[in-house]
């Protein structure tokens, strides 16, 4: 996973630890998950709906 160790996570971790403090990791893990959640419902939505609205049917058989 893009070239980091154990060694290199435990430092990444004790540096998040010491920069925030144990009472925020909570939060801050909560709203990244919510943050990637978001991101893969959004990704799996459909393309952009292009079907035509009742409005619109009803111009285009106006104009036929």
């Amino acid at each position: 996973m893009f070239g980091l160790g154990t060694t290199e996570l435990i430092i990444i971790l004790v540096l998040v630890l010491v920069i925030f403090g144990a009472g925020k990791l909570p939060e801050i893990g909560g709203a990244l998950g919510k943050g990637i959640r978001n991101f893969r419902k959004e990704q799996e939505r459909d393309a952009i709906d292009v079907t035509p609205t009742e409005g619109e049917k009803k111009e285009e058989d106006e104009k036929k």
